[in-house]
């Protein structure tokens, strides 16, 4: 149904003055509940249809989008884009991708859970209820909780252009989230933990979740400033991850070629320690952010961004490609009415070190558990984001720390990386091993 009526509207497009076109369409089917203390806070289930139509007039492009499937509705779609193209602007480089590079045949990397989306709304309130219930019964100091929340979602994605190529994929989503809150002495601190998987039966168990959400709670408590110092940082998994996202973001196609990047014109050069090895595979069976095409239909591929230091390759749509000289690296991803670039499953390679090790190789030093805040420039790689965690004296956790700011350079951050810890889980589209930089700024009191 999807592919039949996307090359309907691409031919109406056509008929009304598009030189060519292309459609993404998103169909999804989703659940969600929330508990909080044993009570039902919200259930959501909804079903929901969103097109997204680019056109190009000329060498003028337009793109619009809509969630209402009406013959009417999409009329006026195909009249809004091919009119806002008539008066945009002409851009040589405007266009699909070659009909010749687009994916053949579509593989099959396991996305989707054929039986996970059988249960009862009452058996998946269930799930975050235990998740809950067993955060609460971790320690008498847990003792409120901002909820937990089950989610149940299955989709489909279909690619369609003007030239008569259709392709679809089918793709499942489960995830628990659980955020309780712990007390003692008349503090109050909160934190979370959750659990994503393409198959329900991957999910970590909801004691697993509750038991880890009260854990990292309860290690905040009686959390304290530092006094300012340059000293080496250690980055946990969730918060090295957001490094290696930054490190997406500045090698992607719009960035480079608006000149907002700081990673302009570094390709084939060292940027990194020799530990650092960024991949991203969306070819990976299961993977979250897995794909067997992007969002121009063209086949996703394993691709290394940074190999032992050296910028190996940007990402890039086939926009983003035209404009910097270079081939589309499949990245393109439908954000909203138009296209975007966007990474798939993003992972730093894990080194030899274990966690442990690396803090043990701090005399005194700050481990990370949570970035505050976004106070990252692309342009420049100026980077300083309020921080949360421990700090390290003598090779040891020894007590929590809050309202401190960690301050660097990216380049000069990922330059001074030191240690690459062995504990890398693909637990989300971006995931990371713990990152020891050898020095940072500290900003407290």
């Amino acid at each position: 149904m999807g592919a039949d009526l996307l090359l309907d509207v691409l031919k109406r497009a056509g008929a009304k003055g598009a030189r060519e076109a292309d459609g993404y369409l998103v169909e999804e089917r989703s659940f969600s509940a929330v508990v909080r203390l044993g009570q039902v806070e919200t259930v959501t289930h909804s079903q929901d249809q969103r097109l997204s139509l680019r056109v190009f007039v000329g060498r003028a492009t337009a793109a619009a989008s809509t969630s209402d499937l009406s013959r009417e509705s999409l009329e006026r779609l195909i009249d809004d884009a091919t009119s806002l193209a008539r008066v945009t602007a002409e851009d040589p480089l405007a266009g699909l991708p070659d009909p010749a590079t687009l994916i053949g045949t579509v593989p099959d990397l396991d996305l989707v859970d054929r039986r996970g989306h059988d249960q009862t709304p009452e058996e998946k309130i269930a799930i975050a209820r235990r998740a809950e219930e067993a955060a609460l019964a971790v320690d008498p100091r847990i003792t409120n909780s901002e909820g937990a929340e089950f989610v149940d979602r299955r989709s489909t994605y279909t690619y369609a252009t003007s030239h008569g190529f259709s392709a679809s994929y089918e793709a499942s989503t489960f995830a628990l989230t659980a955020t309780p809150v712990a007390s003692a002495n008349g503090e109050m601190q909160r934190d979370t933990w959750y659990s994503t998987a393409r198959k329900r039966a991957r999910l970590d168990s909801p004691d697993e979740v509750g038991r880890t959400a009260a854990h990292r709670a309860l290690r905040r408590l009686g959390a304290r400033q530092v006094k300012t110092a340059e000293v080496p940082v250690v980055f946990d998994p969730e918060t090295a991850a957001s490094l290696v996202g930054a490190v997406a973001s500045a090698a992607s196609g719009p960035a480079l070629y608006r000149g907002s990047s700081f990673l302009l014109n570094r390709l084939g050069q060292r940027v990194a320690s020799p530990m650092v090895t960024i991949v991203d595979d969306g070819t990976r069976p299961g993977g979250l952010g897995s794909k067997p095409f992007d969002g121009e239909g063209l086949s996703v591929e394993r691709r290394t961004v940074v190999g032992a230091g050296t910028l190996d390759s940007y990402l890039l749509d086939t926009y983003s490609a035209r404009k910097l000289g270079l081939a589309s690296t499949h990245h393109a991803s439908r954000t909203g009415s138009g296209v975007g670039v966007a990474t798939t499953n993003l992972a730093l390679r894990p080194g030899d070190a274990s966690p442990a090790e690396l803090i043990r190789s701090v005399r005194s030093g700050f481990y990370v558990t949570e970035l505050i805040g976004f106070g990252v420039s692309f342009v420049t790689g100026d980077y300083s984001r309020g921080a949360v965690g421990s700090w390290i004296e003598n090779g040891e956790l020894a007590y929590p720390v809050e309202e401190v700011t960690i301050a660097g350079n990216l380049l000069e951050m990922l330059d001074r990386v030191d240690g690459v810890g062995n504990d890398l889980v693909l637990r989300d589209v971006t995931s990371s091993p713990t990152v020891k930089v050898a020095r940072m700024v500290v900003a407290g009191h």
